[in-house]
């Protein structure tokens, strides 16, 4: 089931199992076996990476009633996010900030 999950939202982002690799340092022949089924219980450490880089939650790769689709300028901005090296702290730092200043 979880494989199958990663390799829709991969396949959903027009992403190749060796860029979601090198993107979230897990190795290409694991992802494959996770997507065929044959790797059937991955560590957490193993679905946060991935989950990162799909842009998406464990709870989503864990649970198909979690997952919403988000349309693909979404999916290239959180990416360019991520790769630019943005952290999650620093992205909700930077919305509280314009949240508060643009309020009124």
């Amino acid at each position: 089931m979880i494989g199958y999950r990663v390799k829709m939202l991969r396949e959903e982002r027009k992403m190749s199992i060796s860029e979601l690799s090198i993107k979230s340092g897990v190795a290409k022949s694991y992802i494959s076996s996770l997507e065929r089924n044959l790797q059937t219980n991955p560590t957490i450490l193993v679905l946060e990476k991935i989950a990162s880089i799909l842009c998406i939650s464990i709870d989503a790769l864990l649970n198909e009633d979690a997952y919403q689709s988000i349309d693909d300028d979404w999916i290239k901005i959180m990416q360019d996010i991520i790769g630019a090296g943005i952290s999650k702290d620093e992205m909700r730092e930077f919305i509280a900030h314009r949240r508060r200043y643009t309020a009124f």
